[in-house]
């Protein structure tokens, strides 16, 4: 996209992903401010982040990434984004950066399998379905059933509730 990106990462540590945005940005910034005799940050803000369940859940946020460019009106078809992984997934472009997860694994036997049956996924996700994960990501919330939801919370000694941005109102 022009003005951010989308990653699903998994990562190793409790800090990895943290850690690896914040060398990201530095090390980015430095290359593309030398590179174009610029100064300055390039990003707007803080990154989001949002726990995905590793389910169905997990495809269905790889389907959002990959609509995407279609949404934005950059692209017809999520096939014609070269920073997609759609043609690895739907159509077997090898993309060595690229690691399948377990649950894409699982749509089926053999390559052609999955490849059918994720271009089946992709052309039925729901529209309410895009905007949930698109709230919930906006929001830094979690991504996944209700049963998964309660699991963290417990884990975290906390409720998980997504709230609007800024101070709540004062009631009178």
């Amino acid at each position: 996209m022009k003005n951010h990106v989308h990653l699903i990462v998994v990562p190793s540590t409790e800090n990895s992903l943290g850690n690896m945005m914040q060398s990201l940005g530095r090390k980015y910034v430095q290359y593309v401010n030398w590179t174009y005799k610029r100064t300055g940050t390039l990003w707007e803000g803080r990154f989001k982040s949002s726990l995905i369940s590793n389910d169905e859940y997990l495809t269905t946020c790889a389907i959002y990434i990959e609509l995407n460019p279609v949404r934005a009106k950059i692209t017809e078809k999520a096939s014609d984004y070269q920073w997609s992984s759609y043609r690895a997934k739907a159509e077997g472009v090898e993309d060595l950066i690229i690691e399948m997860d377990p649950v894409y694994k699982d749509l089926g036997k053999t390559d052609k399998e999955r490849q059918m049956k994720y271009r089946e996924l992709i052309s039925g996700v729901s529209p309410n379905m895009i905007e949930l994960i698109r709230q919930t990501t906006q929001k830094g919330g979690i991504i996944g059933d209700e049963q998964f939801v309660e699991k963290i919370s417990r884990m975290m000694g906390r409720e998980i509730i997504l709230r609007k941005r800024g101070r709540p109102k004062k009631s009178l």
